[in-house]
């Protein structure tokens, strides 16, 4: 059997707030409470955030209507706020299947692009079910931040 290399999902998104307010939206924790949510009516209840190398990353998102819950931890391997984050990231569904995630945020006239590289993604299922995950996480993140 062959063995097919881990999937890679970049997107670049460009939301219309400074550097500072983007980065701070992927590091605060009452902040990321509000938007880091891959369905459109789910929320997070938990969002614990260490931001420094070594530090721990923890998200749990639950659909409200039957309380299932989805979570996730990561360490961080880069802090430099606010121009670069990357962080592992372990479902807990999938303990055995870390990720990462690599964040830049560039800032140009006041709005500010964020690429994102989230690499080893185990099956193209995932890859697929991820990338919708992450367009509704940025769509809820420029609601927030245009409030």
């Amino acid at each position: 059997m062959t063995e097919h290399p881990a999937r890679v999902l970049r997107i670049e998104r460009t939301f219309d707030a400074s550097v500072e307010q983007v980065f701070e939206a992927w590091t605060s924790e009452e902040v990321l409470r509000r938007w880091l949510h891959g369905m459109p009516d789910w929320e997070t209840p938990t969002a614990e955030v260490d931001l420094r190398v070594g530090g721990r990353i923890r998200i749990v998102m639950r659909d409200p209507a039957d309380g299932a819950e989805s979570g996730a931890t990561g360490e961080y391997k880069v802090v430099e706020p606010p121009r670069r984050l990357v962080f592992t990231w372990v479902w807990d569904e999938q303990p055995d299947q870390p990720q990462l995630i690599e964040l830049e945020f560039s800032e140009r006239d006041g709005r500010t692009t964020v690429l994102m590289t989230n690499s080893a993604i185990p099956t193209d299922g995932q890859l697929k079910s991820q990338e919708r995950g992450w367009h509704v996480c940025y769509d809820n993140l420029e609601r927030l931040l245009a409030g």
